[in-house]
């Protein structure tokens, strides 16, 4: 077990720390510390959705059986991607950390910051990213165990088709650094939106009927009686897996509706709705 985990321990922060120093000294770009820091956490985070992604194919069209069967990469790669979540904690820290410094908040650089200054940037940091903070400490606490333990080798399908829930992340990711430079209007970004919102629809959202759907499949039952026919504790961790993910839907829904909202065009009134 500890060879992958190690191995991710290693992949992930090297390739940070490569892709930034490479930005920062490539002599066609030049960049400041803040931007290299922030588009190489969105790479990382884009190459390791691939991955996951990769893996999780591999391991749900081996697995004929969907309960039984088994494939060394489901236990490997869960153990790999251990030390990523760690890590994006991180990063994503380094990130708002940069933010914050860019806006004016830091002070001059090289300058004496104000007492605390770092608690009040670490506060804001967890107000902003609570959710996805919460949601990588769940999958190294709660979600990386259970995978381990308490599946004692079952269900490695289903193991397979949540790592595909990785597919959007490219998409999530390279939208967040148009924005981030001001390229919300280019025809790259509203391409990027629609292939972000699809995938998120399907590999995220659509992803859980689908599973329950494959169960019933295998079982015999329709899928409207496969939630009662499963543990409760099995519905209970579904519904915490997806309510995050509708929470995020919903979040990139609206930004779809600003982008393709024509420019200068505004909601109705009240008064014009109820003509």
């Amino acid at each position: 077990m500890l060879t992958p985990m190690v191995a991710g321990g290693v992949v992930f922060p090297g390739l940070f720390l490569l892709s930034k120093n490479t930005l920062q000294r490539l002599p066609q770009l030049r960049w400041g510390e803040a931007d290299a820091v922030i588009v190489s956490a969105r790479l990382v985070s884009s190459v390791q959705a691939v991955m996951a992604s990769t893996a999780g194919y591999i391991v749900s069209t081996s697995c004929k059986h969907i309960i039984d069967d088994q494939h060394w990469l489901s236990s490997a790669y869960t153990q790999f991607a251990v030390p990523y979540f760690i890590y994006d904690i991180y990063a994503m820290f380094l990130c708002h950390w940069h933010k914050h410094q860019v806006k004016g908040h830091g002070g001059d650089e090289g300058g004496t910051r104000a007492p605390g200054s770092t608690w009040a940037v670490a506060r804001g940091y967890l107000h902003k990213e609570f959710l996805m903070v919460l949601h990588h400490a769940v999958m190294v606490l709660v979600c990386f165990p259970l995978s381990v333990v308490w599946r004692q080798g079952k269900g490695d399908f289903f193991l397979g088709c949540l790592l595909m829930a990785e597919v959007s992340t490219p998409f999530v990711c390279l939208g967040k650094i148009l924005i981030q430079y001001k390229r919300q209007h280019t025809l790259l970004h509203k391409v990027n939106g629609a292939l972000m919102l699809l995938s998120f629809l399907c590999c995220r959202v659509l992803l859980f009927p689908y599973l329950y759907w494959a169960y019933g499949r295998h079982a015999g039952l329709p899928l409207l009686a496969v939630p009662l026919a499963i543990p409760a504790h099995v519905n209970l961790g579904a519904a915490l897996l997806l309510a995050p993910q509708l929470y995020w839907f919903f979040l990139i829904c609206r930004g779809a509706c600003r982008l393709f909202r024509p420019r200068g065009s505004r909601p109705p009134s009240p008064c014009q709705t109820q003509d």
